[in-house]
């Protein structure tokens, strides 16, 4: 039994239910402020160390509700997917296990905005797809509703994007990369560690066996 199955026992109705619905709810209504109204409000709501050390306290909350789906190719649609991602995972999870994972994801970006004082949602939310991918790698998911995939590629996409983006940004961006995945490093960390070394040690066996047989 791990940490997380422990504290599962010990504090497993205290989870947020309806987390992810909130969550993206908070997502659209920001991103539609944003887009009628003011784009400035999308700094109202950021995660700055700057502000938090006046006073502004609500940041460590409302960044979560920066809307990553602006700018993207694909718009409400990529939010809409990941409100089926997050909520796929919640009925696996449950409540608990679901708010735990957040929690970790802020914690990380709190100690990146203390660190760099920079810190963004987005690595938090592209955890959750990660996490799905990972769970469910041959599952056949609808690009726009019409072109077929296997999620594990778009969980490939993902990380790929996160390594550039993690080599060509600069020291924040590494930190808050690193740090806003602290759920997935600790629901799946080992696990995928373990899955890396024993594809390195096929990989060494098979070349070796095709070395001797040559």
């Amino acid at each position: 039994m791990n940490w997380i199955d422990k504290l599962e026992r010990r504090c497993g109705g205290r989870g947020i239910p309806y987390l992810i619905n909130g969550l993206m709810l908070g997502q659209l209504a920001a991103g539609l402020i944003i887009l009628l109204f003011s784009w400035q409000f999308a700094y109202q709501i950021d995660l700055s160390r700057a502000y938090l050390a006046v006073g502004q306290v609500w940041r460590l909350v409302t960044f979560l509700f920066q809307p990553i789906w602006l700018g993207s190719a694909l718009g409400v649609l990529n939010l809409v997917f990941y409100f089926w991602v997050g909520n796929a995972l919640t009925r696996v999870w449950g409540d608990f296990r679901m708010t735990l994972y957040i929690a970790l994801g802020m914690l990380g970006a709190w100690i990146s905005c203390f660190l760099t004082g920079y810190a963004s949602c987005e690595p938090i939310f592209m955890s959750l797809l990660l996490a799905y991918a990972w769970l469910w790698p041959n599952q056949t998911v609808l690009l726009m509703g019409i072109i077929p995939f296997k999620i594990k590629y778009l969980g490939w996409y993902e990380m790929a994007w996160w390594a550039v983006s993690f080599f060509r940004g600069g020291f924040p961006t590494k930190v808050c990369l690193v740090l806003g995945l602290a759920g997935f490093w600790a629901f799946y960390g080992r696990e995928v560690f373990d899955w890396c070394v024993d594809t390195v040690k096929s990989w060494k066996r098979r070349r070796d066996w095709e070395n001797r047989n040559r």
